[in-house]
């Protein structure tokens, strides 16, 4: 039986009384353990080479966080759970705009101010996260899954690192290793670096590194530094692995154990959890699609675990978690990551055919496990992770239909993560960053989401570029019809999505075979599907899902999962060689911006993609712009 370890039960925020009552905040640990011949076990690879107890099975030990009612009775039987991102709590930032207080604040979670707006602490909703990654660093209170080394397994890994965006400090004298070196004799293993994905590699000899323990190497001689931008790859034996596919099943028992009060010592006992759900950002949005392609949305008595999902910003992928010596903190772009699974058949919730396979299939699958799902994504993901293959066939021929229990949105003209308090700082991109937020669309899909599920009022209808409507196009017609605006950096492509076959040599399918697609946009380039929110749908510039990087040589390199920000010039006089018309043409008086956005919000609530309260909050910013 499932065995819940409390090592702390306390008043959440010294008992602030958010409208539901006070809160407390638990933490400890949910002990379980997996039957390897379960039929609902069946895809988590290498769970029956684990450690096995005495009764035959493979323990486990997930961290746990919940915020709860203190009172029962305050409840509104609903519990959320936030998928966390590399061990880190995201859902109150992402959707509920806790911009006061900081990320370590955010994801220590004792303090009112990181709730921010407390949306679901103000009904009595149960809140709950979970490790699921046993390799997430440590500090700033990160959670963690523990998780039985393989005995004995040993195996070739390729490790890459791009100081200054995805490892920091840019500084850092040392390359972290994903597992331990199983055997130091540098003739095993290659490093090579290239400044661009495109690029030319250079080997660098076992001369010019050395390991630094069994999980770090660096450079020779002695302070040697890391090329700041540049792509360094590292092949190397080694050991550790675990049964890491197995997180998704202790997700699965977790939530099954909460909802049905069920487990020694389980402190949502007598609470009457009534509707589940779940949200993801990123990481965590791709997650919950690897979660529901591998079947674990039904228990192991066969009862439904999520009655409802949202999953944000998570594109057409899936995580590098279910395979030996995975790496799920990767995450693919064009210039980080390219060569590691993020990608693969089924991209779909609806069934589609895959042209290399033949296969047809989708993500949803199971009626009578499957839940309400809504994805949402943004612009970037269109560019950088293949989000049109997720409501279009993979040739990029014919939009899919969706499921009758399947919704799916753009949030126009918004960067991966873009949220409440971003600004236009440029950071390591040419560009001005975009700093629009998908926020006030989350919060409104949410909403929406919980009357789908214990209503049955059916949401807003899919929001996405389609290709019958001429909105989602070749990477090629935007570029070739975007505003030449001064001093502006433009993509040559977007990122090409294939699977990846082999992690370790990086060995892809042909790019050709699909074919991701993009939104089409205006004579301004704004995109013009989608849900846009009033800061897109009445713009004072452009807004994209792409980006450059501001490093010598790196001129033509999609930045990350950045996003620009191009300003309109504010007056005519000041426009120059711009295309664009400027603000002042666009809207000769102040009340004249002001009406259209808050015209623009209240058609957004008709079609319930938008809180009457956040409409209220665009017209109150854009009487005072």
């Amino acid at each position: 039986m499932p065995r819940f370890e409390i090592t702390e039960d306390a008043p959440f925020d010294e008992g602030h009384d958010f409208g539901a009552g006070a809160y407390r905040r638990i933490a400890g640990v949910f002990h379980g353990a997996l039957d390897p011949a379960d039929p609902r076990n069946a895809g988590i690879a290498d769970l029956d080479l684990a450690p096995r107890n005495a009764r035959g099975l493979v323990e486990y030990a997930t961290e746990i966080v919940i915020l709860r009612p203190a009172d029962p009775a305050r409840g509104d039987g609903r519990l959320l759970y936030d998928v966390t991102n590399r061990g880190r709590k995201v859902v109150f930032g992402a959707f509920f705009e806790a911009t006061g207080a900081t990320a370590a604040e955010q994801n220590a979670m004792r303090i009112a101010a990181a709730v921010g707006r407390a949306t679901p602490l103000r009904t009595g909703t149960t809140v709950v996260w979970s490790g699921w990654d046993p390799e997430v660093p440590r500090g700033n209170d990160t959670i963690r899954i523990h998780l039985p080394v393989l005995p004995g397994v040993t195996g070739m890994v390729r490790d890459e690192w791009t100081f200054g965006t995805r490892v920091t400090p840019a500084d850092r004298p040392t390359a972290p290793l994903t597992y331990p070196v199983a055997d130091r004799d540098q003739a095993r293993a290659t490093l090579v670096v290239r400044r661009t994905r495109d690029g030319a590699a250079r080997a660098i000899p076992a001369s010019g590194w050395a390991y630094a323990g069994d999980k770090a190497i660096r450079l020779l001689p002695e302070g040697t530094a890391f090329e700041v931008g540049s792509i360094y790859d590292f092949t190397y034996p080694a050991t550790g692995t675990r049964p890491l596919g197995a997180a998704f099943a202790a997700t699965r028992d977790l939530i099954a154990a909460l909802r049905h009060g069920e487990g020694e010592g389980n402190p949502l006992a007598g609470l009457g959890v009534h509707h589940t759900y779940a949200v993801g950002v990123s990481q965590a949005g791709r997650y919950l699609r690897h979660h529901l392609d591998l079947g674990m949305n039904a228990d192991t008595r066969g009862r439904r675990v999520f009655d409802g999902v949202l999953s944000h910003i998570a594109g057409a992928g899936r995580v590098f978690i279910n395979q030996r010596f995975a790496q799920p903190d990767r995450t693919a772009c064009w210039h980080e990551d390219r060569d590691f699974p993020e990608v693969w058949f089924p991209m779909a919730a609806a069934p589609a055919t895959d042209p290399l396979s033949g296969r047809t299939d989708g993500i949803l699958r199971d009626p009578a496990s499957d839940p309400l799902l809504m994805e949402v994504n943004t612009s970037t993901e269109y560019w950088q992770k293949g989000a049109s293959l997720a409501h279009t066939d993979p040739t990029g021929s014919t939009d899919l239909p969706d499921p009758a229990t399947a919704r799916i949105y753009l949030c126009a003209g918004t960067r991966h993560a873009g949220r409440a308090g971003a600004t236009t700082a440029r950071g390591i991109a040419h560009n001005l960053n975009n700093p629009h937020s998908a926020s006030p669309l989350l919060r409104a899909l949410l909403a929406a989401l919980q009357d789908w599920v214990e209503k049955g009022v059916a949401p807003p209808d899919s929001a996405v570029p389609r290709i019958a409507e001429g909105t989602l196009v070749p990477a090629s017609d935007v570029l070739g019809r975007f505003p030449q605006v001064p001093g502006a950096l433009l993509p040559r492509f977007a990122n090409p999505i294939a699977s990846v076959t082999d992690p370790v040599a990086g060995t892809r399918t042909p790019e050709e075979a699909w074919r991701p697609l993009v939104p089409a946009v205006d004579a301004d380039g704004n995109e013009t599907s989608g849900v846009r929110l009033p800061d897109t749908a009445v713009p004072r510039g452009t807004y994209t899902g792409w980006n450059l990087y501001a490093g010598p040589g790196l001129e033509g390199e999609l930045a990350d999962r950045e996003g620009s920000f191009l300003p309109f010039a504010a007056t005519e006089a000041e426009r120059g060689d711009d295309p664009r018309p400027s603000l002042a043409a666009r809207w000769p008086t102040q009340a004249a911006y002001a009406a259209a956005v808050k015209a623009a919000a209240e058609a957004l609530v008709a079609r319930r993609l938008l809180l009457a309260e956040d409409a209220a909050a665009y017209a109150a910013a854009a009487a005072k712009t």
